[in-house]
């Protein structure tokens, strides 16, 4: 073949080549192939404006950077059962494409190992993709209780908000059932930031839940002294909680202060399960079908995402701290936690059913009859003038009831200018109802 011949064959199979490559659309990459034309959704096991929520929010605005095609990624919220409604939900009924993922409560999966009804799922066998923190609890008070040390719920009695079986009642339920501890619960909140309004009116005096969603949730109150930390709900002592002189929850865990019938050992056995699975405080998961190399991508998406500044400084405006952990490390751990021997899975389930004194809550709504002036999101949130003011307030397609000349109605119907009345726990809070006329 002469040189002439070989370079017409050349430049004629190079002229292919770009013919074939120009007439395949789909890129080489198969999961921008997928993720570029769907829509992610987070499904949240909490109520609005919690931790998880603020964090789900954040995630949802961030991670999309990091999927090849960037796919739209929108939040809602399922909760009920401290999550487990949300977490049966991904596990066995959304679809395992990987266009679903679980933001459930920490406290999920160590039901589900420690053999509770509720879940429908197995804990080892969720995809893990990730915990974007690691989160040290808190038993506190109002400033106005009767009870200011930890000391002092050996001796008298002090109502805690409960928002469910979650952490606002297991560890006032374990403080009591190993340690003799006197709380008592009012039932009956839809989440911990009701809780906290109910501090402020009086209607109960202390709450357990996160450090870090106190400081979010009302920063204010520390520095003004309106609440008092009683005890640290952690393996790893929280530095300015500790600065405070507030003690751990474990080192109460003594011959001294453990009810008889049970040993020592066993009583920090139970605290141990317990406040290792705090360690994976801000858990994301994708259900178990899930092909494998979406998920092998997610998790690397999700760290990347999780050690960006970007992130770290829009979750941190929201009073939010990241210390991420891999979804494989989280993986590791859920199998180590089902490995724990059943006497003492046996007495955590026992141990975290609260026994003592309870209350139902009442609910005190305020009440708001005014126009609307303005809508967003498709009626996700409206806005309303009270006093001379702004006021906006979510609306949840699912909680919040809506009607129209005294029939029920979407969100989407209610339109700027209609007199409705606005009934919420507090001003800015979400409605829970919504009647127009």
């Amino acid at each position: 073949m002469t040189p002439k011949v070989k370079l017409f064959s050349a430049l004629l199979t190079a002229s292919f080549a770009t013919v074939v490559c120009n007439h395949n659309p789909a890129s080489a990459d198969p999961i921008e192939d997928f993720y570029k034309s769907k829509v992610v959704k987070v499904i949240v096991g909490s109520a609005p404006g919690g931790g998880y929520d603020t964090y789900a929010r954040t995630t949802a605005r961030h991670l999309r950077r990091y999927i090849p095609g960037s796919p739209n990624i929108i939040v809602q919220n399922r909760p009920g059962a401290a999550s487990i409604n949300a977490a049966n939900f991904v596990y066995a009924v959304a679809p395992q494409d990987g266009t679903i993922i679980a933001a459930i409560q920490r406290g999920a999966p160590i039901l589900e190992i420690m053999g509770e009804k509720g879940p429908k799922f197995d804990a080892t066998k969720f995809q893990w993709l990730g915990s974007l923190n690691s989160d040290a609890g808190a038993l506190y008070v109002w400033h106005t209780a009767k009870v200011q040390t930890f000391k002092d719920a050996f001796k008298n009695p002090v109502f805690f908000g409960s928002s469910g079986p979650n952490d606002t009642e297991f560890y006032p339920a374990l403080a009591n059932n190993l340690l003799g501890t006197k709380f008592a619960l009012i039932k009956g909140y839809k989440s911990a930031p009701m809780i906290r309004i109910a501090m402020e009116r009086g209607e109960v005096e202390g709450i357990s839940q996160t450090w870090a969603s106190v400081k979010a949730g009302n920063p204010t109150w520390l520095p003004e002294k309106k609440i008092k930390p009683l005890v640290q709900v952690t393996l790893k002592p929280v530095k300015d909680l500790t600065k405070m002189g507030v003690p751990m929850m474990m080192d109460f865990v003594t011959r001294e202060n453990v009810l008889p019938q049970y040993s020592v050992e066993d009583a920090r056995a139970v605290f141990k399960l317990m406040l290792t699975g705090k360690t994976l405080s801000r858990p994301y998961a994708y259900g178990p079908k899930v092909p494998k190399e979406r998920v092998t991508f997610m998790r690397a998406a999700f760290m990347k995402m999780a050690e960006d500044p970007k992130f770290v400084a829009d979750a941190n405006k929201e009073h939010r701290d990241v210390d991420p952990i891999s979804g494989e490390e989280m993986q590791k751990v859920m199998e180590e936690l089902a490995k724990t021997p059943k006497k003492v899975l046996a007495n955590a389930k026992e141990l975290i059913k609260f026994k003592g004194i309870t209350k139902q809550a009442k609910i005190h709504l305020v009440k708001v009859t005014t126009k609307v002036t303005k809508l967003e999101r498709k009626g996700r949130t409206m806005f309303f003038m009270d006093k001379g003011k702004e006021i906006k307030t979510k609306i949840s397609g699912s909680r919040t009831k809506i009607t129209i000349g005294g029939k029920k109605a979407k969100r989407s119907a209610v339109k700027v200018g209609m007199t409705c009345t606005f009934s919420m726990p507090k001003l800015g809070a979400e409605s829970t109802n919504v009647d127009c006329k």
